[in-house]
């Protein structure tokens, strides 16, 4: 019962910090066409891609709840990594058409509305900063809420660099700023989107996770005096949380079907102990002509 009312705590705030987000997009993207301002654009689809993030973490916190079946025997648990695939490809594309765009401002110096940029870079600032300390608590204890916590973070000190660069427009008159600004917001949404969309193939692909190595694998599992060699292994990422094995065991003698068991579950805990698997397959095999 606990658990159920902290699981629907954390939905609750996730569902918060996505509608103040979606106000503030919202607001910024209509500013920002009013004020003729690429920067506060370019925050918005910074924002944007905040509520996108919220809206996977939300979306996949719901769908933890729902048991697997026949028809879905690992549930949804690729859900977000999909999900992640089309949003940073989306974001890709936005931010290098961004570029372009400023670039061309560079060419066209262009009058901003620099109140515009001002207020609603602060209005950013303050719905950012309430989401973060909506959330402060339960990043600390879960993985998914922490990465929306952190993109929002990352997004309200983003958003201080569009104040800024507002009151160079307002006071100095420094137009080129605001494409300046554009650039580097989007370069930065290139590096982040790049990162996620790289793992998201990754683990779409069923390649093997960096942080194991399968030769690593191998040498641990002939330390046992019981098997010959390892073989057909294949080792991928479900998700992002979970990392599945599977491979057949050739034994040196031929063992009894109990036998078999309690050496292959002897394997399986010490894989776990030693590196992040979470399920393990073994097929086991007994060939007398094979050598190590």
């Amino acid at each position: 019962m606990e658990h159920h009312h902290h699981s629907t705590l954390h939905g609750k705030k996730l569902l918060w910090s996505i509608l103040l987000n979606l106000t503030i997009t919202l607001a910024q993207a209509i500013g920002g066409i009013l004020s003729n301002s690429l920067s506060l654009l370019s925050d918005a689809l910074h924002n944007f891609s905040d509520v996108l993030s919220l809206i996977i973490s939300w979306f996949a916190h719901k769908l933890t709840l729902k048991p697997a079946d026949t028809k879905k025997t690992f549930g949804y648990k690729r859900a977000e990594i999909m999900a992640a695939f089309i949003n940073a490809s989306t974001l890709l594309a936005l931010s290098f058409f961004l570029i372009k765009e400023a670039i061309e401002r560079f060419n066209n110096a262009t009058v901003i509305q620099a109140n515009w940029v001002i207020g609603l870079g602060l209005l950013s600032i303050l719905v950012n900063g309430f989401s973060v300390l909506l959330l402060a608590k339960e990043a600390k204890t879960s993985l998914n809420i922490r990465s929306a916590y952190l993109h929002l973070f990352t997004d309200m000190l983003t958003s201080i660099a569009v104040v800024i660069g507002g009151l160079l427009m307002s006071f100095w008159s420094i137009y080129w700023i605001d494409p300046l600004l554009t650039i580097l917001i989007a370069g930065y949404l290139i590096i982040s989107s790049w990162k996620i969309l790289e793992e998201a193939v990754k683990i779409l692909m069923l390649f093997t996770p960096n942080n194991i190595r399968i030769e690593s694998i191998e040498k641990e599992v002939l330390r046992f005096p019981e098997i010959e060699n390892m073989h057909h292994i294949h080792l991928w990422a479900l998700n992002e949380n979970q990392i599945h094995l599977e491979a057949h065991l050739s034994f040196s003698k031929n063992y009894s079907l109990a036998e078999t068991h309690s050496i292959c579950m002897a394997i399986e805990e010490k894989i776990k102990q030693v590196f992040p698997v979470q399920h393990i397959t073994f097929q086991s095999e007994y060939n007398p002509d094979c050598k190590r």
